[in-house]
């Protein structure tokens, strides 16, 4: 019961949490018209979440070689099961 409720409040947090995050942000100032780039500004134009994609196509790939190791495993397992019953079937023969 316990374990439910700490499920649910966890869930209700990570999706209320990303809300509540850009509503503290508030909206950026609208722009009328078209506004030239000044090059001081082309100087600090870079991607500040690039180490966070980075981190998360590195786990989604260890993730996925995770599963295809596990599942190369388990594969191996049934073959040597089978081969195992398959020769205990041709002894009682």
């Amino acid at each position: 019961m316990i374990r439910r409720l700490w499920t649910a409040a966890l869930a209700i947090a990570t999706t209320i949490w990303p809300a509540l995050v850009f509503a503290a942000q508030g909206q950026p100032p609208s722009v009328e018209g078209f506004v030239p780039v000044r090059p001081e500004d082309m100087a600090k134009e870079q991607l500040p979440a690039a180490p966070l994609v980075f981190a998360a196509y590195a786990f989604v790939w260890l993730a996925l070689v995770v599963y295809v190791y596990s599942l190369w495993r388990r594969v191996a397992r049934v073959e040597r099961d089978l081969v195992d019953v398959n020769s205990r079937l041709q002894a009682r023969r």
